[in-house]
């Protein structure tokens, strides 16, 4: 639910309140990027995205993409952030735990969509990826988008989920990524 201090925020930056551009992006720069030391990218990569980011959610604001916030505005501009940290992984070839490749990910945050970028057309082993995610369960879905694509730590999934410990984690996921790798394998060969 958003909050009248939210709305009246929205509409000053709607309004290209400076002050207002200048809070958001001084409040979230060191968040930010003490956020994306995570992903091993250099500190000058790190500011790069963070600035493309606050181009993206400037441009947004401005050309009235955004409505209303169903987040905060923190939590939209990280979102925005996290894909352009993914989409320099993707390109630079970089892989993200269980030697898992990003470049494999096709999909991205439900916030982010409103985010004009192009988008590469997918390869074979994306489309196949995309086409065998979806087959697996909910919590399956759940489980691989938290740790590869969110890049959440086992632990961290353990504090926002329904798991009852790190071991029953690591296991489920285990079974999850074989069932897709089945999966996807049952098809290329």
């Amino acid at each position: 639910m958003v909050n009248k201090h939210a709305d009246s925020f929205l509409k000053e930056l709607k309004q290209g309140s400076n002050a207002a551009f200048r809070q958001v992006y001084e409040e979230n720069r060191d968040k930010f990027l003490n956020y994306a030391k995570r992903y091993n990218l250099s500190e000058d990569d790190n500011i790069d995205i963070y600035q493309d980011a606050y181009v993206i959610f400037y441009n947004n604001i401005i050309s009235g993409k955004i409505e209303r916030f169903t987040s905060s505005i923190s939590t939209y501009l990280f979102s925005i952030g996290k894909y352009l940290i993914l989409d320099k992984m993707r390109k630079d070839k970089k892989k993200v735990g269980n030697n898992f490749d990003l470049s494999l990910v096709g999909d991205q945050d439900a916030l982010i969509t409103n985010i004009d970028m192009h988008e590469p057309e997918l390869t074979t082993e994306q489309k196949l990826l995309q086409t065998h995610f979806k087959s697996l369960g909910k919590k399956c879905q759940e489980l691989l988008t938290l740790f590869y694509y969110k890049g959440f730590t086992i632990k961290e999934i353990l504090e926002s989920g329904d798991y009852n410990s790190e071991n029953v984690i690591k296991s489920q996921k285990s079974r999850c990524m074989k069932t897709l790798r089945e999966r996807i394998n049952s098809n290329t060969i």
